[in-house]
């Protein structure tokens, strides 16, 4: 278990106690107590790199072979549009 220190001014800490009181607590149990509710509902960050790999991974298997090189022109682009 890990300990942390937390610096507060006067006037929250002495509400925090107060709080606490009332619930028949600690500062520490309620400081605990809404960490874990954080870490329970919390989405864990998004691996961008890790999506944009596994996107282009499905767009390759997609188009098997396709380069930027097989890009067409903008005329030909146009042309096929016709």
């Amino acid at each position: 278990m890990k300990n942390i220190t937390l610096a507060l001014d006067d006037e929250t800490y002495r509400r925090a106690r107060i709080i606490a009181a009332q619930r028949d607590s600690s500062v520490s149990a309620l400081v605990k107590s809404y960490l874990l509710s954080l870490a329970g509902t919390a989405e864990a960050p998004r691996d961008l790199v890790r999506e944009q790999e596994q996107l282009l991974d499905r767009i390759w298997q997609t188009h098997p072979g396709f380069t930027a090189a097989d890009n067409l022109t903008r005329e030909a682009l146009y042309d096929q549009r016709r």
